[in-house]
């Protein structure tokens, strides 16, 4: 068996529409398709919904449980602008460059506690 690529994540939430609203302000991910479950929830694509497929899925109604996953990652592109939306909302973040490498490193935290990690080209500007 071989694998090529992360599919999606699931976070788990029990306040729905400020998840929705959180991925969509800082990720522009928009909700779209998804199976008719028998709960809660939404799959979320990026491109501004226009994504082939959901990266991020959202489950609502769920019991929140400790677990062993530390983070979740995507790759972004625009990291001045994420930064400063970050900071004029008052979200708390850290930013770091990747040793010998230089990509930029955007950690935060969802509103369900949930650790956020953008990755940013070596190249783009230092924000302000």
């Amino acid at each position: 068996m071989t694998v090529t690529a992360l599919d999606h994540c699931t976070v788990l939430t029990d306040d729905l529409a400020a998840t929705l609203a959180f991925y969509e302000e800082h990720l522009n991910l928009k909700p779209g398709a998804r199976p008719p479950f028998n709960f809660p929830g939404a799959w979320l694509y990026a491109d501004g919904g226009k994504g082939p497929h959901p990266i991020l899925h959202i489950v609502a109604g769920r019991k929140m449980v400790a677990g062993v996953i530390d983070h979740v990652a995507f790759g972004g592109r625009g990291l001045a602008a994420a930064v400063a939306k970050l900071k004029g909302k008052g979200v708390a973040y850290e930013l770091r460059r990747l040793p010998a490498y230089g990509t930029w490193q955007l950690f935060f935290h969802d509103p369900n506690g949930a650790k956020v990690e953008i990755d940013y080209d070596a190249a783009e500007p230092a924000p302000a």
